[in-house]
């Protein structure tokens, strides 16, 4: 099974070669064929160039910079878009989401239609505690008002099979930040995909400052459980 890893980028010059190289180290060794798309919304601080200056040379490694219609979601649409693999994972490029587990989660997709990575399951976690608690109420919370099972809506490390993929509106779904996440889950519920989720870990960050607003997440994410729950999004 061919697999695409879309990474959506914005500053993150001193991450993003290291987890491609890890990444690839991680399916290689694994036998499976890949291909690495990197979504980058025109970062200031050269995350593109280093990108060229690394894997110009490596046909893998695909690179698209953006200077329109920027923002997580639609970099994975955009990236969605470009694949060519018979499956597609999406990570984050902060080494939150471990490669390790990439090889795992594509064979999976044997017999399930989605593998979710999950901080809310055996072996899962994170090393910022405070984060960690705030998030595990916040997804008890999701649970409730979507009354689905799945235990982590906003980790956005997932595998799925392109088909099933493109058989949703990507368009509707990939928009916003990380609330896309419990959108696109609670369609695949909708829909009857059969889950799996997975233990990840989130570890402190290795290079450079995380994106994500506390308060404005908050609000934004929990207008997102409402409006979905509804059917208005």
């Amino acid at each position: 099974m061919d697999v695409s890893v879309i990474l959506p980028t914005y500053t993150e010059r001193n991450n993003i070669v290291p987890l491609i190289e890890a990444i690839q180290r991680e399916l290689d060794g694994a036998g499976i064929t890949h291909e690495v798309i990197v979504v980058d919304d025109n970062s200031p601080d050269g995350t593109a160039q280093v990108v060229r200056d690394r894997f110009g040379q490596d046909e893998a490694v695909r690179l698209f910079v953006r200077t329109e219609g920027r923002g997580l979601a639609t970099a994975i649409a955009y990236g969605i878009q470009q694949a060519t693999g018979d499956c597609v994972a999406v990570m984050d490029t902060d080494f939150n989401h471990d490669p390790v587990m990439l090889p795992q989660m594509v064979k999976f997709l044997e017999y399930y239609d989605i593998i979710i990575g999950s901080r809310f399951t055996m072996g899962g976690g994170m090393e910022d505690i405070w984060r960690y608690y705030a998030s595990f109420i916040f997804n008890f919370f999701v649970r409730v008002v979507l009354r689905t099972q799945i235990q982590d809506n906003l980790c956005g490390f997932f595998t799925i099979r392109r088909e099933k993929l493109l058989s949703m509106n990507v368009n509707r779904i990939f928009h916003g930040y990380g609330e896309y996440f419990m959108h696109f889950l609670f369609l695949a519920w909708k829909k009857g995909y059969n889950m799996l989720e997975v233990p990840t870990f989130y570890r402190l960050r290795m290079h450079g400052k995380s994106k994500s607003r506390f308060f404005h997440m908050l609000y934004h994410y929990t207008l997102t459980a409402f409006q979905v729950r509804l059917g208005k999004r």
